[in-house]
């Protein structure tokens, strides 16, 4: 699994298609446990009890461990599977989509209700926030004030945000390495401070950053 391609739902939101005088309201939320998903999934049946159909599909885990999907009374593969089909190929993790349907009074056929059902999963994910989580190690640098202006520097210059700054008797840096720049990145400050800097590592995350705060997954 490429990791530039792991997507996870952060924030949910809801899109609506019409076709043929049919409405489709496609509902999207972030969820870690089937549990939650169910529950997601009975609320919008509760919320939308007069809709003729509330299909509905999610995905949990870091490999989609856990997926499954519902026509909920529209043909077979017409519903369900083709909304869960969506998010595998865009691979969005941890997420749940309920699609209502408010029948228009015309059949669309079973190309008709795949595209329909697919295109209002798509329209709902527009007004979702979603993450491309990576792999890091949270680290805590210590050095003088004459080493934090360098590594600053190093960090900035390889796209690595400071969390936090601590200015005391010296300087306390907070930040996450990827962990596929960690070595060279130790190296590097090792060398632009003469070794005076001491790391502090965490274990290794999946994690974003967001508004400037450290989301981890």
């Amino acid at each position: 699994m490429a990791e530039n391609n792991y997507k996870i739902l952060y924030k949910g939101g809801v899109g609506e298609i019409e076709e043929k005088k049919s409405r489709f309201i496609a509902s999207i939320a972030p969820v870690t446990t089937e549990e939650e998903a169910t529950a997601f999934i009975n609320a919008k049946k509760k919320e939308y009890w007069d809709a003729r159909h509330n299909c509905s599909a999610f995905v949990i885990g870091e490999r989609n461990e856990i997926s499954r999907c519902n026509d909920d009374g529209e043909p077979a593969q017409t519903a369900g599977r083709p909304m869960l089909d969506i998010l595998l190929r865009e691979n969005i993790h941890n997420c749940v989509v309920v699609v209502t349907r408010y029948f228009g009074g015309v059949l669309l056929g079973t190309g008709g209700l795949v595209r329909a059902y697919q295109g209002a999963v798509a329209e709902g994910l527009k007004n979702c926030q979603l993450v491309e989580p990576k792999k890091g190690f949270p680290v805590e640098i210590l050095t003088d004030y004459n080493g934090y202006g360098k590594i600053e520097y190093v960090l900035r210059e390889n796209n690595i945000k400071i969390l936090n700054s601590d200015f005391g008797a010296d300087v306390k840096i907070s930040a996450v390495i990827p962990t596929s720049l960690k070595e060279n990145i130790a190296n590097t400050i090792s060398d632009k401070t003469a070794g005076n800097a001491q790391f502090t590592w965490a274990d290794e995350i999946m994690y974003d950053i967001i508004n400037g705060e450290l989301i981890n997954f």
